[in-house]
């Protein structure tokens, strides 16, 4: 007869491994974004984040402007700096996290989580958000030149 001994490696114990590899590496992944954001100041001018193409070349602020600020104060927690950079952004980030959180729950635990962006309506509404978002940016009047952060 073998002695048995508690199983430290097999299928359970690299199925668990595989099935924390993906939301483990996206989390690492994000976290570096978040770092590399959180230590330079995006809102000094000449500092590390990239010009806009859309704003250089055509002059006006496309839906994306002002997001690297938007986070940038989203992790120094300045929510109210945030939405002025980019009220928008700062709605999808939470979508984001809202959408890592279920797939992450379902890839490790197999449960399920209600997922916005698998809703019917979803692709139509955020092509419409990010449209109007767009348009009012760039309205020459007030209230909407406050937007053009």
């Amino acid at each position: 007869m073998h002695a048995t001994t508690p199983a430290t490696t097999g299928p359970a114990v690299t199925g668990r491994w595989t099935r924390l590899a993906g939301p483990v590496a996206t989390l690492a992944g994000a976290a570096g974004v978040c770092a590399l954001v959180a230590l330079t100041d995006p809102t000094t001018p000449g500092g590390m984040s990239p010009p806009c193409p859309t704003k250089a070349l055509f002059g006006i602020v496309c839906p994306g402007c002002g997001s690297a600020r938007m986070l940038y104060s989203v992790l120094h927690g300045d929510l109210r700096a945030a939405a002025a950079y980019n009220a928008v952004g700062l709605v999808a980030l939470v979508l984001v996290v809202w959408t890592y959180v279920a797939w992450s729950t379902r890839t490790i635990t197999g449960r399920r989580i209600r997922r916005w962006e698998t809703w019917r309506w979803s692709p139509v509404a955020v092509g419409v958000v990010v449209a109007v978002w767009a348009i009012i940016r760039n309205l020459p009047v007030s209230p909407f030149t406050a937007l053009a952060v």
